[in-house]
């Protein structure tokens, strides 16, 4: 089976670039558009700061996330259609994305082993609420 086009959900982790490599061995045979999505943190979690510090904060993060995405599609020797620098629940955002843009995989890495991290993980949620293929990654430490 073929695919247009991939949502892959990274994190900023090693382990991104052996999921990216994956995703691009699937989409090459088809040309599929390739996204890419993660998450922000959020510098509210850090709430121990004084209030006007947070907007500094929220700027260095967002940037630090950028320049981790522009790394990891320059190693992906594969043209990045778009990134996306979600914030809140990913689930939601993974498929408001899938209904925007017509997604017809999903991506995500699991380097999840205990049976509890399996069943609080992230991809639970994705595969459970998601209306697309979604495709589970078993990552390793680099």
């Amino acid at each position: 089976m073929s695919y247009s086009h991939l949502l892959v959900c990274v994190a900023l982790s090693p382990e991104s670039e052996q999921l990216l490599c994956k995703a691009v061995a699937i989409a090459r045979p088809s040309q599929a558009r390739i996204t890419l999505v993660t998450l922000s943190t959020e510098p509210e979690m850090y709430n121990q700061l004084a209030a006007p510090m947070l907007e500094d904060i929220r700027g260095v993060l967002l940037e630090e996330t950028q320049q981790f995405l522009d790394t990891l599609i320059a190693h992906a020797e594969y043209p990045i259609a778009q990134t996306v620098i979600a914030t809140g629940e990913i689930s939601q955002c993974i498929f408001d994305i899938c209904q925007k843009q017509q997604v017809d995989l999903v991506i995500c890495g699991n380097h999840n082993r205990s049976f509890f991290s399996r069943a609080a993980c992230s991809a639970k949620t994705i595969v459970g609420s998601s209306k697309v293929d979604v495709l589970l990654i078993a990552l390793s430490a680099v």
